[in-house]
């Protein structure tokens, strides 16, 4: 059986997902729609000598112009948003137009619940539409769940997540190879926590939650809370857990650095005036910081997931650590990032193709067992190892 899939933003993402539709998820053919033609036609000349006989084909579209995303989607068997998180209701509200499965690479809570309302709508339409996909949520989702499920009864689960340089440089030690839109949107706001069996919102490089965590290989790496990792677990794990976190890696004095940013209200995004002109405060830092720490094309990096859960085992009191970690892939034009978020939304579009969900919009959580992501991941070179040990009672 083959499918035909559409990716919506022709980015570093986008282009890992359609990498792996055409080696491992059955593509018969794969469009690449970005509103710049020059960026698909350059993503698809990455394509072409990676995969024999790849049917690419690319377009133009306005993803936020939902007819013209509806009309583009239909008849495909899936559909990826790749684009902006900002564009991720209105695409959803364009895949149940056109009747086409759809994930993207969520982030934003908000966004999120949005989606969750269109439930109905996606049953009606006989199609499964799954909300933030990729690195974490995804990933980070599919894990933390993986290892409640392994207690008798489970008490705390956290999340420590984050992509970093095998090598850091000063000043900065770290280099973005995601959307620096979808950087500052984590460090905006706040995180969704549970805290004695309840959601808890916790602000952003909150002091509280900030540790030092030791890493075989890294050394210490810093942990503080940022926004839109969780998500959806809060609610699904509500009244089951007592703790539930999710805190983000770096090399120590990230937080610091951008915390100071985030304070100076650098992250607004309501226009200022400056000297007679109304500018957002986020865009001009945008314009400033991403030429610093954008990643280049040779860039080497690592990314870490790592979740450590508490609870009982056959009257033991236990605790599991499951590390999964992947570092650039061999031979291949895509840095661990891209790998690590591109190739879930694939695994994802490739279930969905096959019918392996339900119809509706579908927590990350609850649309692939820890046990099949974990074979999955495993098959594409990610390292995986879980550990359990007793602890005093």
């Amino acid at each position: 059986m083959t499918y035909s899939y559409c990716v919506i933003g022709a980015g570093r993402q986008g282009v890992a997902a359609a990498y792996d539709l055409l080696r491992r998820g059955e593509a018969a053919r794969i469009v690449l729609a970005d509103r710049d033609h020059g960026k698909a036609a350059g993503a698809a000349a990455t394509l072409t000598p990676l995969v024999d006989g790849a049917v690419i084909d690319i377009t133009t579209v306005d993803a936020a112009d939902r007819r013209a995303a509806a009309a583009l989607l239909e008849g495909y068997d899936v559909a990826l948003g790749a684009a902006s998180w900002r564009l991720n209701e209105s695409l959803t509200d364009a895949a149940i137009d056109a009747g086409t499965h759809f994930v993207d690479l969520g982030g934003n809570a908000e966004v999120v619940w949005a989606q969750l309302e269109r439930n109905q709508q996606a049953r009606d339409r006989g199609i499964s539409i799954v909300p933030d996909c990729g690195q974490v949520p995804g990933t980070g989702a599919n894990l933390v769940l993986h290892v409640t499920r392994g207690f008798d009864v489970i008490d705390s689960v956290t999340l420590y997540d984050g992509g970093i340089p095998e090598e850091p440089e000063e000043p900065w030690h770290y280099e973005l190879a995601f959307s620096m839109d979808g950087l500052t949107n984590e460090y905006s706001g706040h995180g969704l926590y549970i805290v004695d069996g309840k959601p808890h919102a916790v602000e952003v490089f909150d002091p509280a939650e900030y540790e030092l965590v030791e890493f075989e290989g890294f050394g210490t790496l810093e942990a503080f809370a940022t926004a839109g990792g969780l998500t959806t677990l809060s609610k699904t794990l509500a009244g089951k857990i007592r703790t539930l976190k999710n805190k983000t890696l770096r090399y120590p004095g990230h937080a610091a650095q951008f915390k100071a940013f985030c304070d100076a209200g650098l992250f607004e995004e309501d226009p200022i005036s400056v000297g007679g002109h109304e500018v957002s405060p986020r865009a001009v830092f945008h314009a400033l910081i991403e030429p610093r720490i954008r990643a280049g094309e040779d860039y080497r990096d690592v990314v870490i997931n790592r979740v450590v859960g508490v609870g009982d085992i056959a009257g033991t009191r236990t605790e599991i650590t499951l590390d999964v970690v992947n570092h650039r892939p061999a031979g291949l034009p895509f840095t661990a990032m891209q790998a690590a978020t591109g190739w879930h939304a694939a695994i994802m579009m490739h279930r969905l193709a096959r019918g392996a969900c339900r119809a509706g919009v579908i927590e990350v959580e609850n649309a692939i067992s820890g046990d099949e992501l974990l074979a999955e991941l495993g098959a594409r070179g990610f390292h995986i190892r879980e550990t359990r040990r007793p602890l005093a009672n």
